[in-house]
């Protein structure tokens, strides 16, 4: 009975040890656990809680914080995710055991991801028993050790340049002259060196003084001022040497030689805002990242877009490196070349500079685009060298729109429209070209039931056929023309020739609308419509590549941006090989004839078929309001030009016979 009693004393014993044993191994999980799921919310002062007496001797809780936020900060980390491993049967010895651990992030370098040891130990701090971690540097990154610092390094990439058809450069990584003082010499000029350097410069006296009375700031320490061209800044030398204390120093810096004729188009980089980061999380931006904002450069930012090489390493205290932690190599964007001719697009906007206008250039056999032109505009080079506040708020609150693009929208296209009635009238043999109808008077309606609407005409033969009224642009006989046609067919032809179909070309350009997507409905809109007006609503581009269909035998090409894309049709057989050859022999006419809207455009030489238009914009018949004036031309032998432009406001200017010279001397130009 004696032995039967030890032996189950000892049992008793043997089991009260294991479940001591098994209560630790819990603990000590549990207690790694929680300190894990701080680490996971970055809750570092939680963390330091947690650190056993060794470790805290080792680095204060202020280091200990600032060192974790300061490391992740500098790589950018994100989605961090650590876990601890479950062991079913932890060593536990001398109150000490091994807990394994693994964490995963992304960093400005790529992922990162290691396993190591966590050291945990039982042990008293204050009144409480408990496990600590025994923290070290490798449960930061592995292998680093203590005394040892992270850093990391850019490698800098280079971005793509955009070049137009001939290899001339539209965006190229250049030089800029950095303009800035040495305070301590500058200060010698007192206010008067401020003010004279605010109007050199075109800045204001407050950007000035904040940028001398930045906290980095040393009196024999260079410090920018502003970015400008080399070109400005050779301007600029005489008044700068005036001022004492002012210095110039070269930088790298994205260039635009085409300037303002080329803004809307090519567009800018510009450094990201908070805004575009959150746009772009996870495609590897930075706080310091450049970016395409609008145009080519935005267009293509993928393509263009430097990634710079970044790494992640480790340096022991006089700054030798010792572990690579994560690395990505650099990689150059690739260049781009688009079929824009340099020279098109400048004698474009040498036409419209002073103008709010558009204008659109095509090789009407390629499709190939020579130039797309906004007006006014601005210089991309600001916002590349970085724009100051002022220049800022005055191009954004300008009433005329600067930074608005206005090749991408849309407007009503006036009598340019007719083309598209006359072609469709002829194929449906609605009319008879060569047969002339009555007209009577400047003014018509169709009855009593459109009440006080009337269709007016400036023209007054009493008897036209087709040609007549491509010449005169007679109003009325289109309006007839589109009544003739109906609801269904003008409706159906109108997206035939593209209408509420978004053009094949990537650029965001709107798209051409009947009537706000929805089909005509009534007889008096389809009228107005006839000849341009009613609901219609037309791209510039769009309207250039319908009136490719005249020199195509009644296909619309494909519009072609990038250089080496191959060309084809957008629009097939839109109307018939003869109707096209018919129109533009008329629309020949309209320039030839010197009764033509159009005459003013005639160039010896040259054969261009062309159509001036002057789109209303006003909300009642009868009252004053805005003019857009619209001419389209293009060359009918040598096929190798066509260009549309419209101008903004010419009720006083004599309507779109203000543009038509505009036109001719691009043509005049480009023959050169």
């Amino acid at each position: 009975m004696r032995r039967i009693g030890w032996l189950f004393f000892t049992i008793a014993i043997l089991l009260l040890i294991t479940a001591g044993c098994s209560n630790d191994q819990q603990k000590a999980q549990e207690r790694f656990d929680k300190y894990v799921a701080m680490w996971n919310k970055e809750d570092f002062k939680g963390m330091y809680g947690y650190l056993s007496k060794d470790a805290k001797k080792t680095i204060s809780e202020k280091d200990f914080v600032n060192r974790y936020k300061n490391i992740y900060d500098a790589i950018e980390a994100d989605k961090l995710k650590v876990k601890a491993s479950k062991i079913e049967d932890l060593e536990i010895k001398d109150h000490k055991a091994v807990l394994p651990f693994e964490v995963n992030m992304n960093s400005v370098a790529g992922e990162i991801s290691f396993k190591e040891n966590a050291a945990v130990v039982q042990e008293k701090q204050g009144d409480t028993e408990n496990w600590y971690i025994n923290w070290k540097p490798n449960m930061i990154f592995k292998g680093l050790k203590q005394g040892e610092q992270v850093r990391v390094a850019t490698q800098s990439a280079v971005r793509g340049e955009i070049m137009d058809r001939s290899g001339k450069y539209l965006a190229q990584n250049g030089e800029a002259i950095q303009v800035g003082v040495v305070p301590q010499q500058f200060s010698k000029g007192g206010e008067q060196a401020i003010q004279q350097l605010s109007k050199t410069l075109a800045l204001s006296e407050k950007s000035i003084n904040q940028a001398l009375s930045a906290s980095w700031v040393k009196k024999n320490q260079f410090v920018p001022i502003k970015t400008v061209s080399q070109k400005d800044a050779s301007n600029l030398e005489n008044s700068l040497k005036k001022v004492e204390g002012i210095q110039q120093k070269k930088v790298n810096a994205r260039v635009y030689p085409c300037e303002e004729a080329c803004a809307h188009l090519v567009g800018y980089v510009a450094p990201v805002t908070a805004e575009y980061l959150k746009e772009h999380k996870d495609e590897g931006y930075n706080a310091q990242s450049k970016a395409g904002m609008i145009g080519l450069e935005s267009l293509y930012e993928d393509k263009l877009r430097a990634r710079d090489g970044v790494m992640i390493y480790t340096v022991d205290k006089d700054g030798n490196k010792k572990n690579e932690i994560a690395k990505v190599n650099p990689k150059d964007g690739e260049s781009i070349q688009v079929t824009v001719d340099t020279n098109v697009q400048k004698s474009l906007y040498e036409q419209l500079k002073d103008e709010k206008g558009v204008a659109t250039a095509l090789q009407p056999k390629t499709g190939e685009i020579l130039g797309l032109v906004s007006t006014p505009a601005f210089d991309p080079n600001s916002f590349s060298f970085g724009i100051d506040a002022n220049t800022y708020q005055s191009l954004s609150t300008n009433p005329d729109k600067p930074l608005m693009n206005r090749f991408t929208k849309t407007y009503s296209p006036g009598s340019t429209f007719k083309l598209v009635t006359g072609a469709l009238a002829v194929d449906e043999g609605v009319v008879n070209p060569n047969e002339s109808i009555s007209i009577s008077g400047k003014k018509w309606q169709k009855d009593k039931s459109w009440g006080n609407f009337y269709v007016t005409r400036v023209g007054s033969k009493p008897n036209v056929n087709l040609r007549d009224a491509y010449v005169t642009s007679d109003n009325i006989y289109f309006a007839q023309t589109a009544l003739k046609l109906g609801l269904d067919k003008f409706n159906s032809g109108l997206k035939q020739f593209g209408f509420n179909q978004k053009m094949p070309i990537n650029y965001p350009f709107e798209t051409s609308k009947i009537a706000g997507d929805q089909d005509i409905k009534d007889e008096g809109v389809l009228a107005n419509s006839g000849y341009g007006q009613g609901k219609l609503q037309v791209n510039p581009l769009h309207l250039a590549l319908m009136y490719t269909s005249i020199v195509n035998d009644g296909n619309i090409v494909k519009p072609i941006l990038m250089n080496g894309d191959e060309s084809g049709i957008w629009k097939k057989q839109v109307i018939s090989k003869e109707t096209a050859q018919l129109i533009q022999n008329d629309l020949v006419d309209v320039i030839e004839d010197k009764n033509g809207t159009g005459h003013a455009a005639k160039i010896d030489g040259l054969t261009l078929a062309g159509k001036t238009g002057t789109a209303e914009l006003k909300k009642t018949q009868g009252e004053k309001g805005q003019e857009n004036g619209w001419f389209v031309a293009v060359d009918t032998k040598q096929k190798n030009l066509l260009v549309s432009m419209m101008v903004e406001g010419v009720e006083d200017k004599g309507g779109s016979h203000y543009v038509v010279p505009k036109v001719k001397n691009v043509f005049q130009q480009y023959n050169k």
